[in-house]
This record gives C-alpha cells, sequence and structure tokens, in this order.
C-alpha cells in the first residue's frame, strides 16, 4: 500500500512514464537514499530511508547519477517516524535546518557510526581495531549555538527569523524550533515583532545565537548604526525576556555587549563548565564553542581518557581554541602546548588558563602559540621538539599539512633528538578529512589505527562527529 511522504502531507500522482520502484540501500552524507537503476546507474533520493521500496521524482539527471525526491513509498522502513517538528519535510517552503527527523533517532547514530566505518576504509584502507561505543545525548533541545537569518519581508510587511528553507536562500516562516532550547524556541515570535518594530527592520540581516545553561545571548548584526528609538526597544526586550544583546556593526571585532559601559571584560563573558575537571570555560558570543555543551562534556572526558595521560607525557593539542582540551589534558600531564591558528581565540585560552590556575598544583606547565596550521612544515614540527601524545581537533578540512609534516619526519631516519607521537587522539567534524588522514598515519606513518567512534554532536542533521586513536607501531 501506497504511503505519505515524511511530511505528512499526500505525494502527488505518479506520471505515467515514472520508473520502477528502485529499492534504498543506504543514506550517504546529506541524507539522501542511495539505490541502483537497474542499469546500474546510482540514484539519490531526498527523503528516503534505507530499505524502503519508493517511486522518485528525478529532478536532475547525470551521465553515472540521477538526484530526485521520494514521491510514494511502497514499502516504508520500521525506523521511519514522524517528525517532531512541523517545518520539517519535502513540501515547498519547508526548513532545512534538519535532514533526518523521519529517521529513528537510534537508527541515525547507527547509519552515523557506518558512515564513518565506510569513509576510513573506502577512502583510507583503515580498519580500525575496535569500534567504540557511539557518543550521543540529547534528541531535542540542544543547539546551544545558532546562526539565524533574519528578513524583512516587505511584500508581507513581516519579518521571518530563522533556518534557510530546504535548498533555498529564502529564510523559513518558523515560528518554533525543535531543536533551539525550548526556551529560545519560545521567542522566535517575539523576536520577530521586536525586529519589525525597528526602524533598522530592514538592515539587520543575522542575529547569532550563544546560550550557556543560565544565559541566552544574542548578537545582532546591523548595517547602520542603530537609533535611539531601536536601541530602547532591545533594551526593553532584554529587561523582558531575560536576554543579552550584543551588537555587531561591521566585521566580528566590532562586537561588543549593548550599554557595557562600566562593565568589565570578564564580567561579559559567558562560560560554560567541564565538571569532570572542575574547569570554567569563559568565552565571547563569538568565539567558536561547540554546539552541544553536553555532548562536548562527554567528549571533552572520552577524549582525555583514550589518551591515557600519565604524569611524566609533553603533549600537544592542535587547533586548541580556547583550550576546550588543553585545559583538562593539562590537569593530568607534566606540560601541555596548545596551538591555534587565530591569535584572539589564543589570547583567551591564556585568559582561561589563568583563570583555572587557582592553585600552583592545579594545572601544569601550559603554553599556546599561534600559528597557521594548514601550513605547516616538517622543518617548524622538528623545532617544537619532543611529544609523548597529540590531540588533533582540526575544522572540516582536516589537519593534511600537520600529518603530512609528520609523515616526512618519521620517514627521514637519520633525525636525532626527535620523535613521533606514541598515540594520536583525533577529533574530526568530517568523514572524508579523518579517512584522508588516517590513510596518512596509518599507510606512510607506522601507526595502527586502535579505536573509532562517533559523537552525535547534531541530531537530526546530516553532520557527523567522530573521534579515532592511532598508536605508533
Amino acid at each position: 500500500m501506497t504511503q505519505n511522504t515524511p511530511s505528512g502531507e499526500s505525494p502527488p500522482f505518479a506520471p505515467k512514464d515514472q520508473q520502477l520502484p528502485l529499492l534504498i540501500e543506504s543514506l550517504d552524507l546529506d541524507a539522501q537514499g542511495i539505490a541502483h537503476k537497474a542499469d546500474g546507474k546510482v540514484v539519490f533520493v531526498e527523503g528516503a530511508l534505507p530499505f524502503e521500496l519508493v517511486n522518485v521524482n528525478v529532478h536532475r539527471k547525470k551521465n553515472n547519477w540521477e538526484l530526485g525526491t521520494l514521491s510514494h513509498i511502497h514499502k516504508e522502513s520500521s525506523q521511519r517516524v514522524k517528525p517532531q517538528c512541523i517545518y520539517f519535510g519535502l513540501h515547498s517552503n519547508a526548513c532545512g535546518g534538519c535532514k533526518m527527523q523521519h529517521l529513528n533517532p537510534s537508527a541515525q547514530v547507527a547509519i552515523k557510526q557506518r558512515v564513518i566505518e565506510d569513509n576510513l576504509w573506502h577512502l583510507g584502507k583503515v580498519k580500525p581495531e575496535f569500534i567504540l561505543r557511539p557518543i550521543h545525548g540529547l534528541d531535542w533541545y540542544y543547539r546551544y549555538r545558532a546562526r539565524l537569518s533574519v528578513r524583512y519581508v516587505r511584500k508581507k510587511a513581516k519579518v521571518l527569523i530563522g533556518f534557510h528553507e530546504r535548498k533555498s536562500s529564502y529564510v523559513a516562516d518558523m515560528s518554533s524550533c525543535e531543536v533551539l532550547p525550548a526556551k529560545v524556541s519560545q521567542l522566535l515570535l517575539p523576536l520577530r515583532a521586536l525586529i519589525e518594530s525597528l526602524e533598522a527592520r530592514e538592515d539587520c540581516p543575522q542575529l547569532e545565537l550563544a546560550c550557556t545553561k543560565t544565559t541566552i545571548a544574542f548578537v545582532l548584526r546591523h548595517m547602520h548604526p542603530l537609533s535611539p528609538h531601536d536601541l530602547e526597544l532591545l533594551r526593553r526586550f532584554a529587561t523582558a525576556y531575560g536576554v543579552q544583546w550584543w551588537l555587531q556593526s561591521k566585521g566580528p571585532e566590532s562586537v561588543k555587549l549593548m550599554d557595557s559601559e562600566g562593565v568589565d571584560s570578564e564580567s561579559q563573558m559567558l562560560s560554560y563548565e567541564l565538571p569532570d575537571f572542575d574547569l570554567v570555560m569563559k568565552f565571547r558570543p563569538i568565539d567558536f564553542t561547540q554546539v552541544n555543551p553536553f555532548i562536548n562534556e562527554v567528549m571533552v572526558s572520552k577524549a582525555v581518557s583514550l589518551l591515557d595521560i600519565s604524569k611524566t607525557d609533553r603533549i600537544i593539542d592542535w587547533f586548541c581554541g580556547l583550550g576546550n582540551f588543553t585545559l583538562p589534558i593539562a590537569t593530568l600531564a607534566k606540560e601541555v602546548i596548545g596551538i591555534e591558528g587565530s591569535q584572539s581565540m589564543v589570547d583567551l585560552a591564556q585568559f582561561n588558563f589563568k583563570l583555572n590556575s587557582i592553585s600552583p598544583d592545579r594545572l601544569c606547565s601550559v603554553n599556546f602559540y599561534a600559528q597557521n596550521l594548514f601550513d605547516v612544515t616538517d622543518e617548524k614540527l622538528y623545532e617544537l621538539g619532543f611529544f609523548d601524545k597529540w590531540l588533533i581537533d582540526p575544522p572540516r578540512e582536516g589537519a593534511h599539512a600537520l600529518i603530512n609534516s609528520l609523515v616526512s619526519l618519521i620517514q627521514k631516519k637519520e633525525l636525532t633528538n626527535w620523535s613521533a607521537p606514541k598515540r594520536i587522539v583525533y577529533i574530526s567534524c568530517n568523514p572524508a578529512t579523518l579517512a584522508r588522514d588516517a590513510g596518512l598515519l596509518v599507510h606512510q606513518a607506522g601507526y595502527v589505527c586502535k579505536s573509532a567512534g562517533m559523537l552525535n554532536m547534531f541530531p537530526h542533521t546530516a553532520h557527523v562527529e567522530s573521534m579515532a586513536v592511532f598508536e605508533l607501531k
């Protein structure tokens, strides 16, 4: 019997020349179903789930593949569920913030784990000796960081605030969001009314959210100076709803807390805790922190455990940011170096180190350095000297230059006064670049992939965060 599409509305009637139903074999990194036609041609199907038998409306064709949208389900997956959010689906104007709400959360975790294993093997020819238990937590209301678009629609005389529509540059017309914290979701309609009442309503394209467990902060991007009228409306909103307003007139360096005169810089900052290490981490709303603070706590503890730190270890934290891993490592090691590409983040990491150094023995020796980590050379790496272990937490581009430099040094047998790290813990937000770097470590640097697993940092999205451990043979 034919079923409805994931969004709940009845699908259109299939055209007479529709192709035969396709069996969905798996999901790709964009949460699209993958099927093969009788001639072997790959078809990517948005909205379809593994093991479903479906009809497809194909809207793009290439020589080796086709792209389409689910139109009918003849055999439904046992893992298909009703989306919790009314704005999710394949219908017109659907929100594009989530891609997997129609799939059971436990199945999402299993599929993301499989994505990591498949990428490691097919791209890097690497097979972990052990698969780590997946790290996952809240399925809803977890997103404490978000960049929301703001648009004043003149024809309708109203403001829209939210994520973009599915496969569109338009802003979704949404009055709630199931992945934002509940208090923030409840503010979407009041925020729309606020922006509508501003004289600068057409000059405010973006609202950046930064939450902690006690504070909600909004960074309002405004293209022109705000009038006294608008500033007063923002103050009233802040008082009524208990939020902070930060204003951004130009680039990131222009961001400042509204009415911050006389308030010291430390008091302006937000903070989160790493309770397993009794650490408090300060940050500004524009500084990089993990979207999901609940998973971050578990991730940091797991990574530190996998490093297997002793009191004699010297450790480097590459791409260290504000010290999210550096300072927990410093509670156990002999010496830690944190290296980061952004000088402002290095300054913040140093601030957090001083903040948490409440006693002489609280943290070990820690030094932070700013360096372009996409331009690492073996000479620069050699100058750092020997360190027992590394933690690597790069952006989506991975750590190709760093790993290449490590490979180069390892292959120079004549080197003295230097040796490779015995253990590397690699945190990744891109399975493809993890697999690429893992392939170099295993096949050219002499490491073994001891374990790997996934962290569900972004439930209901196709984003895959992972962790892998490498040991030198």
